[in-house]
């Protein structure tokens, strides 16, 4: 259930970034993963998959960045990096 929340998060950020940028499909996404954010990128790539079909970035790439830094102030986050539109 934590996972579908998270995802349910990330889609409402991809959405809100995608549609400020004027376009209706998301061509990649780069996360990155707190050291203390208690999900593996293998695990989130899982999830993250099955959470975009049928939405604006079904297909989407994902690259997944998991930092070990336990002091930074995010370690216990999953960050949005950044998307990639189509043109």
């Amino acid at each position: 259930m934590h996972e579908f929340s998270l995802m349910a998060d990330l889609l409402r950020k991809i959405e809100q970034l995608a549609k400020d940028a004027k376009t209706d499909k998301v061509r990649g996404v780069k996360v990155k993963l707190g050291a203390l954010s208690h999900i593996t990128a293998d695990h989130f790539r899982e999830h993250f998959e099955a959470a975009i079909v049928g939405t604006i970035a079904e297909g989407a790439t994902l690259e997944v960045e998991q930092s070990n830094d336990q002091s930074d102030p995010n370690a216990q986050d999953i960050l949005l990096e950044s998307i990639e539109i189509a043109a």
